[in-house]
Parts: structure tokens; C-alpha cells; sequence
């Protein structure tokens, strides 16, 4: 923009992440390719009005972005809930690792149940090994980085669409949104397009 001689700003721009950046998720979610079926679990801790509230994501075993989700809680039912938006869409993993957090190994069995009871055979196998957990913890810095310098944010429906837009800018840098190597700007162009 200040290349172009057009002065924007930083409300502006903030603006701008608040109302385009759940669209823009939406198109990535159509573009994004399929992940693999051994996934690495956890949460996060982001500051809102002072108080901690949770980033629930999940990497495959490439380190590609499996889904993201942000809580006031952590417990069972919100556990559960993370695990049924990213089978939703990225189908059933065959291998969950997680860390020793009690919530995730409950929802994660709440699936297993789910899926008893619809009949199917096959369940999604839960590794609780802190060690195997290190690709998603490493993934969480970038987040951190990002959201750092914020220093907290001051309404949930914005966090929430902050968040939205780092991880889908985190998902182009990746590469996941296109078969082919083409630069982010590229990449981000499709999508806005």
C-alpha cells in the first residue's frame, strides 16, 4: 500500500483481518490438501482480557496443519468438539499422539464410542508420548510469535478471527493450499480472487 502511495492505518488493516480474514479461511479449507492419517494433538494458551483461553490445533506427521480451534475451556466436551471439526474436514486419522492431558484422551475416546456405537470397526488409535508430541509443540512458536507482540487481545470474535488468519497465512506458507511450488503472494491472490 505505501508502495502505491495509499496511506492505511493499523485499525484499518485490523479491520480488515476481523471482516475478510473467516472468508479467506473458508476458501483455504476447499484448496487445502489432504493431510495424512497420523496426527500430533495439543493446545495452547492465548490471553484475552487478561485471562487464558485455549488454541486447540493438530499438525499430521509432515507437519502440515490438520485444523485449529479456540476455547475458553479445556475439559472433555470441548476436547471432543475439536476432534469431531477436524474429522469433519480431514476424515478419520488412523493414529492420534497427544500429550498426557486427561481432556484430550477423553474426547478422543468419546470418538472411539461414537464410532462403536455407529457400527465401525475401526477406532482411532490415542499415543500418549510426550517426546513424539515435539512436531506440534515446535509448530505452537509460530503462533506464539505471531500473537506475542500483541500482548493479549481484547474480545474473543477478535481473537478468533486473528487467529483464523495467521493460521491460514501459516497453512500458504506451508504449501498446502497448492499442489504446485508457487510463492505466497501467489497463493493468497488465488484466494482473494
Amino acid at each position: 500500500m505505501e508502495e502505491r502511495g495509499v496511506k492505511v492505518d493499523h485499525s484499518t488493516l485490523y479491520r480488515w483481518v476481523i471482516n475478510y480474514s473467516s472468508s479467506l479461511a473458508l476458501a483455504a479449507k476447499k484448496l487445502k490438501r489432504t493431510v495424512a492419517t497420523s496426527w500430533r494433538m495439543d493446545e495452547t494458551y492465548i490471553k484475552i482480557k487478561g485471562k487464558w483461553v485455549y488454541l486447540y490445533r493438530a499438525v499430521d506427521k509432515f507437519g502440515d496443519t490438520v485444523d485449529f480451534m479456540l476455547s475458553e475451556h479445556r475439559d472433555e466436551t470441548t476436547a471432543t468438539a475439536f476432534f469431531k471439526q477436524a474429522i469433519d474436514a480431514n476424515g478419520f486419522p488412523k493414529k492420534v499422539v497427544m500429550d498426557k492431558s486427561g481432556a484430550n484422551y477423553a474426547g478422543l475416546e468419546n470418538i472411539n464410542t461414537m464410532l462403536m456405537l455407529a457400527g465401525l470397526i475401526s477406532f482411532v488409535k490415542m499415543l500418549q508420548v510426550k517426546y513424539l508430541n515435539n512436531l506440534i509443540e515446535q509448530d505452537h512458536r509460530f503462533i506464539k510469535k505471531t500473537t506475542k507482540p500483541m500482548m493479549g487481545f481484547k474480545a474473543f470474535h477478535s481473537a478468533q478471527a486473528t487467529i483464523v488468519g495467521i493460521e491460514t497465512a501459516h497453512r500458504i506458507r506451508k504449501w498446502q493450499l497448492s499442489e504446485e511450488i508457487m510463492p505466497a503472494y501467489k497463493q493468497f491472490m488465488a484466494l482473494a480472487g
